[in-house]
């Protein structure tokens, strides 16, 4: 029996990952080349704009090359481009618009914008399809939301960040613990070796409201630790970081519950860069026990980091609802879902 094969050669250069990968089917990678730049921006403590867009100019071309040998295919075995056009860094972003664009153009391929938060969403598609309606809790470094899935390609935002978001909370006490950047790997490791002692504030935990704020938390370590350091006291590292991390894993996991309470789904994709937490993995785990009709789906660790597997795979979904861009495509830093709820060509 003769099965169809979709190929997309997808771009992800949102932050400061430079990332090309052919997507099979929408969920299997044939290649997926991921060009890090965080040995750069570690000296400044976070991302550099200018740094990144340069480093993205550097690698794209080289990128693509290695992803079309690794997969062992040429542009003519494509179906279409898929490239996040945002949200992001407008300067990052502009760079894997315009190669997507142009390799596109020159092959006579679709063009799939594809909107990051929903590629990280759809990285669980690795793990097997996806089943409507569904939920996901996406924890990253410039997010944190809730959203609302009841069919592919739509998204609801119920509740979303107020303030900081979970991962530059963590970014910003690694700094005072002298973690290099990004921090919330270490952070995530020293946890696991200490108690909650501080009781940090578990802001809006019981406001009837989905929405997060972590910006209370992230003043509360800040204060505690300038306090201790005014009057000479050493505080444990280990204990500060199971503290902070206790009150941010607190606060999601009992959004989430309450949110599955009120709107049943099929399955919870955990996604994102924080997804990677496995003190937030752990937690989630145990509070999925209690709801019998819901799987969990945690994104594979490889992929909770930025990268183009995931928009391969979110392209694909769009590719079949015929969801394409054409050359007046351009970055959008702050893109929201709306467009993909709307249906509307972008």
């Amino acid at each position: 029996m003769h099965v169809e094969r979709n190929l997309i050669l997808s771009f992800e250069s949102s932050c400061d990952e430079t990332s090309v990968a052919v997507i099979e089917n929408g969920d299997h990678i044939l290649s997926n080349i991921v060009a890090t730049q965080i040995k750069s921006h570690q000296r400044f403590g976070g991302v550099v704009p200018e740094v990144a867009s340069r480093h993205h100019i550097e690698q794209i071309t080289s990128c693509i090359e290695d992803a079309l040998t690794e997969a062992q295919v040429g542009y003519d075995d494509l179906d279409a481009v898929a490239v996040t056009y945002g949200p992001g860094l407008v300067g990052a972003l502009l760079i894997g618009v315009t190669a997507a664009k142009t390799v596109a153009f020159a092959h006579h391929l679709p063009l799939v914008p594809v909107n990051h938060m929903a590629g990280h969403i759809y990285a669980a598609r690795f793990l097997k399809p996806i089943e409507f309606p569904a939920m996901a809790l996406l924890v990253s470094g410039g997010h944190t939301e809730l959203v609302y899935m009841a069919e592919p390609g739509k998204f609801e935002i119920i509740g979303e960040t107020r303030d900081d978001a979970a991962g530059e909370a963590y970014d910003k006490i690694g700094r005072v613990l002298g973690i290099n950047y990004p921090a919330g790997k270490e952070v995530d490791r020293l946890a696991h070796l200490g108690k909650d002692t501080f009781d940090f504030p578990r802001a809006m935990d019981q406001d009837d409201s989905f929405d997060f704020s972590f910006s209370g938390l992230k003043s509360a370590f800040l204060n505690t630790t300038h306090h201790a350091d005014q009057i000479g006291e050493t505080l444990s590292r280990e204990d500060l970081a199971a503290s902070f991390q206790q009150a941010v894993v607190d606060v999601l996991a009992d959004k989430t519950v309450r949110a599955l309470r009120e709107f049943p789904v099929k399955q919870l994709i955990l996604a994102g860069g924080v997804a990677a937490n496995l003190g937030l993995r752990e937690r989630l785990t145990t509070e999925l026990e209690a709801f019998d009709q819901t799987e969990l789906l945690l994104a594979p660790l490889k992929l909770c980091g930025d990268n183009a597997a995931m928009i391969g795979a979110a392209g694909y979904v769009f590719y079949n609802q015929q969801k394409f861009g054409d050359a007046s495509l351009n970055a959008d830093p702050s893109l929201e879902f709306d467009w993909l709820a709307s249906g509307a060509t972008v």
